[in-house]
């Protein structure tokens, strides 16, 4: 779904930041939340990631508009210690409410070398990226990963083969110099959701440990994401109750690099390994080059604020649907 479109239209950053708002106010955000969102979003689409970039705006608007995700909440830090806040999203978006955990996790690290922040009762988060990058831009490693409750697949409906064991957004993000920063920004199973059937069933067997690996850490993130968030409380049914979408929670870890070691000293060692990598590895089978994770979403990013982004016919379709319900002009021409 991440590769480049093999047949697009080139949108400009800055109308598909002023479309993807104004479908948010339509379906009732304000002004704020609604630019907050489509800038994550249009993120997404520079780097490529268009999963989860703004072909998301029409389905998230439904969810608005059927009254499944609260578009007016009342977003508020329900408790706090010196390194730990925890945010109440109100049966939201993740979106507001995790961008408000990062910054509570980056300013406590700041103080005191470490922090986190963690947010209940939203809905999907996005990209974990998002909020990991958060903490990288800010001189921190980040680690951000979402989780619900996993383990009923009667009460869910999800298969119960346990090799498909959910597939949560997870993230870690390492602050570089010159090169490209290291970005980690990913789910937690090795298939994508859209990998089902005979053919990757096959690959259970084969490659039984990658499986075992996906499992333990949809573990993971469930239980950090989700039951640390506090998902599982008699507060988060009540709100799922309400705002069906709203099951999730996430969390944001970030670490202060020069709490440990000098800032400078550690981004050194991260531009060395980038660079070591790239001049002496072998490219993985069917690339040209062997970069680690984050570098092909920086090149992307650089191209796409040049050129314009790459929207392709299943972006354009999600748009074309979300202009004609909400009445909103489409952001090409």
């Amino acid at each position: 779904m991440n590769r480049p479109p093999e047949s697009f239209v080139r949108v400009r950053e800055d109308r598909l930041l002023d479309f993807a708002a104004a479908c948010f106010e339509k379906a009732g955000l304000d002004a704020d939340h609604a630019g907050l969102i489509a800038r994550l979003l249009v993120n997404s689409d520079l780097r490529g990631v268009r999963s989860h970039g703004t072909r998301t705006v029409n389905g998230y608007c439904k969810s608005f508009e059927n009254g499944h995700i609260n578009p007016r909440p009342n977003i508020r830090v329900l408790r706090e210690t010196p390194t730990c806040s925890v945010i109440d999203g109100d049966g939201t978006l993740g979106y507001l409410p995790m961008v408000r955990a990062a910054e509570h996790a980056i300013r406590k690290a700041k103080e005191l070398g470490m922090g986190m922040g963690l947010a209940r009762h939203v809905g999907h988060i996005g990209s974990a990226g998002h909020y990991a990058r958060m903490c990288s831009d800010a001189g921190c490693i980040g680690f951000c990963v979402q989780g619900r409750q996993h383990g009923n697949a009667e009460r869910d409906g999800r298969e119960r083969q346990l090799g498909y064991f959910g597939n949560p957004p997870i993230c870690f993000a390492f602050p570089s110099g010159d090169e490209p920063p290291v970005v980690l920004d990913a789910a937690t199973c090795i298939l994508a959701d859209y990998q089902r059937g005979a053919a990757f069933d096959a690959l259970l067997e084969m490659i039984p440990a990658a499986f075992f690996k996906s499992i333990g850490y949809t573990a993971v993130a469930a239980l950090i994401g989700g039951g640390l968030a506090g998902v599982s409380l008699p507060s988060s049914h009540a709100t799922k109750e309400k705002w069906r979408a709203s099951g999730a929670g996430g969390c944001v870890i970030a670490i202060h690099i020069d709490t440990a070691i000098p800032d400078a000293v550690f981004r050194a060692e991260s531009d060395r390994m980038v660079r070591d990598v790239r001049k002496t590895y072998d490219p993985m089978p069917g690339c040209d080059r062997a970069l680690l994770p984050g570098a092909i979403e920086e090149e992307r990013m650089a191209l796409h604020r040049a050129e314009g982004i790459r929207y392709g016919e299943m972006e354009r379709e999600n748009a074309r649907q979300v202009s004609a319900r909400l009445d909103v002009p489409l952001p090409w021409n």
